[in-house]
């Protein structure tokens, strides 16, 4: 037998997805996750295994991994000291930015403290004009000098980042060698290859997160394939990437960068594929885990992409799924402020101590606890066996803060909730708004530990028409990283007039782009057969700051159709803004080229549909909207496809908990999703 496995590590647990491929069945597991040793969780998983399925190491045949361990390098600021080298007359380009302030109705705000310090920048003699043409050559003992300087200060590794050199990156790997001579076994990476987009600043502060990053993930993942090695898992580890792909662990070693968000991609693969299976044209992703909730829109099964992305206090630009932090998670911390108001959040008990209702050390009240004190959460241990519910811890410390508030245990507790709900709908309404999109037209996907406990709140407040809970919503990020096809993206800056003499080098500069991507994928996979590649431009009307990324088909790029390329831009930028000028000359910025080699997906299992109610396990005495009330408890081990029954009520799960309000009815579907609508949408 042969086994595929998931893994994601998030700040309370990780959780691991295990696919049978001779049965097609999924195993679930969740442990601790260690932020004090990486990697010691994903060891103790593949034991646990052992212990609880069977599943020796040996039979393991493929194992993905998403890992927070480059982000939070960035937001614990515990990265490289590092120098960079610029053009001369531009060092500023990190203090600069964009010249946005943090928080635009905060007079006082300030932005953050760079990752390199303005002391650690140095000038570079050369200057690339912006057709790539040199106007000044490199002048080498100013590459001399800057190496001497930075290394008398202390740096530990140098980003190099020069004027232009998305278009002509000579000078930049010309000073790469010359640092390399001078300081062999110092890290060194280029602007230009870590991913060259035009724009300074984004091209700049996009490689210096990459070098600030790249020492501690490459001894990260040094140290994980050798314990993976030394526990008896044969293949390589594969790595969720920010684009919802996957890439080797060798790969991950260099392309650092790319990996970054691999944790919150994951997830949103993982719902995208829950929605196509279950026919869900739009939909709204919930992952509400121990520290965070992040959300993500997914059309006809397929996420939305972009850049942009926040990575602690910065921008990163490379391409990602784009999901957006929009609240707490379960273990965010309720407190009282020095004026007697209530708030909840941003900080979190994390993984330890965790809520107080873990009997790890926790002492201040979390939205968990809230929930275990309104009798909502706590009917079975948690985290496969991995928690046994304290309710009087937890009601212990929510009462420590009801003290303050002169109100009850429970009426407190249902304020903790009520708080974080609005926070997260204040958050989504921006977002959706954003998004141009109406949420009373989707669905919401809830997942993660926490996304089925507060995902009936937030849709109830967003008048969504429907949430849906997987059958295993705790581990969907893990599974999410079996379901990714290998991807990678492969960028030209052309910066050309969209016009026929210029189409040959459009066709030219896609042609070596492909070639590119093909080489890649036969790299990673042996193999390009069954490759799917898009193509894209960012284009932009003439005289606009920014471009728009445009799907293109290459059968017009392949004719030289340049109306047909025009038109395509044009559809999009009026879908977008509502409006577009077709008589407006065009300009291509940049070209891609995405390639996807498929990888064998698991398959959920349809199941033939039975009528009826089910059974509640038993009715339990529960807080829920003001008042108590009698509840009826499920099993979702006992829920078969074409059950229905109607809210008040809460399922419960190895992996979560399942909170259904009043006024809602569930039924199953055929592939096991809870289908919750209000009684006026049922009806």
């Amino acid at each position: 037998m042969a086994y595929r496995v998931g893994v994601d590590i998030g700040g309370s647990f990780t959780d691991f997805a295990v696919f049978d491929d001779d049965t097609g069945d999924i195993k679930s597991l969740k442990v601790f996750s260690r932020p004090d040793a990486p990697g010691e969780e994903v060891i103790a998983g593949v034991r646990m295994l052992a212990e609880r399925y069977g599943i020796r190491p040996e039979q393991i045949s493929y194992f993905t991994h998403g890992t927070t361990v480059g982000i939070n390098t960035v937001i614990q600021r515990k990265g490289l000291k590092l120098a960079l080298f610029a053009t001369e007359n531009f060092c500023d380009v990190l203090e600069l930015a964009r010249l946005k302030t943090p928080d635009m109705y905060h007079l006082l705000s300030r932005r953050p403290e760079p990752l390199v310090k303005r002391s650690m920048v140095f000038g570079i003699a050369e200057r690339m004009a912006p057709d790539g043409t040199v106007r000044k050559p490199l002048d080498e003992a100013s590459v001399q000098r800057a190496v001497e300087q930075a290394r008398a200060a202390g740096a530990e590794g140098i980003v190099i980042s020069l004027l232009h050199a998305y278009r002509n990156p000579a000078h930049e790997l010309r000073a790469k060698e010359i640092i390399e001579t001078l300081a062999p076994g110092m890290p060194v990476s280029c602007s230009s290859e870590t991913w060259p987009i035009i724009r300074e600043y984004e091209r700049t502060i996009t490689a210096v997160i990459g070098g600030y990053v790249q020492p501690r993930v490459e001894h990260y993942l040094g140290s994980l394939q050798k314990a993976l090695k030394d526990a008896g898992v044969r293949p390589e580890p594969r790595l969720t990437k920010s684009n919802g792909g996957v890439m080797t662990a060798e790969q991950g070693k260099r392309d650092c960068v790319q990996m970054i968000l691999s944790g919150t991609a994951a997830g949103v693969i993982g719902a995208s594929h829950v929605a196509a299976t279950a026919g869900i044209p739009r939909c709204l992703s919930l992952d509400i885990g121990g520290t965070s909730a992040d959300i993500a829109v997914i059309i006809d099964g397929k996420p939305q992409y972009g850049v942009g992305e926040l990575i602690g206090d910065f921008q990163i630009y490379i391409p990602s799924v784009s999901v957006s932090s929009v609240g707490e998670g379960g273990g965010s911390i309720a407190w009282v402020d020095p004026l007697g108001v209530l708030k909840v959040g941003p900080e979190s008990a994390g993984s330890r101590p965790g809520p107080a209702c873990y009997s790890r050390g926790g002492t201040r009240a979390t939205i968990t606890d809230a929930f275990v004190c309104c009798g909502l959460v706590g009917h079975s241990d948690l985290g496969y066996q991995a928690v046994a519910v304290d309710a009087a811890a937890s009601r212990k410390v929510v009462g420590e803060l009801a003290r303050q508030l002169g109100r009850g245990i429970e009426e407190t507790a249902e304020a903790i909730i009520q708080i974080a709900v609005s926070g997260m709908y204040t958050e989504v309404s921006g977002l959706v708004s954003r998004y141009g999109i109406d949420p009373r037209e989707y669905a919401v996907l809830a997942f993660g530990g926490a996304g089925p406990m507060l995902g009936c709140f937030l849709a109830r407040e967003l008048k969504v028409k429907e949430i849906v809970v997987p059958p295993s919503p705790g581990t969907l990020s893990a599974l999410g990283g079996l379901i990714a096809d290998l991807k990678s993206d492969f960028l030209k800056t052309v910066y050309t007039d969209l016009a026929p003499a210029n189409l040959q080098t459009v066709r030219d500069e896609f042609a070596a782009l492909r070639k590119r991507a093909e080489q890649w994928l036969t790299h990673e996979q042996g193999h390009i057969d069954g490759a799917e590649f898009v193509y894209s431009a960012e284009m932009r009307y003439r005289g606009q700051s920014y471009e728009i990324d445009t799907v293109l088909d290459p059968a017009h790029v392949d004719a030289g159709d340049v109306r047909a390329v025009g038109l395509a831009f044009h559809d999009m930028h009026r879908r977008l803004y509502g409006h577009a000028d077709e008589r407006a000359p065009v300009q291509i910025v940049s070209l891609r080229v995405v390639i996807s080699g498929n990888n064998d997906k698991p398959r959920f299992p349809r199941h033939e549909p039975r009528s009826g109610t089910p059974a509640p396990e038993r009715a339990v005495r529960v807080w829920l909207d003001g008042g108590l009330r009698d509840v009826n408890l499920y099993s979702r081990a006992a829920l078969r496809a074409g059950h229905r029954f109607s809210g008040p009520a809460i399922v419960s799960q190895d992996d979560c908990t399942t909170v259904i309000p009043g006024d809602y009815i569930c039924h199953v579907d055929e592939y096991a999703n809870l289908r919750i609508t209000s009684e006026g949408a049922a009806s």
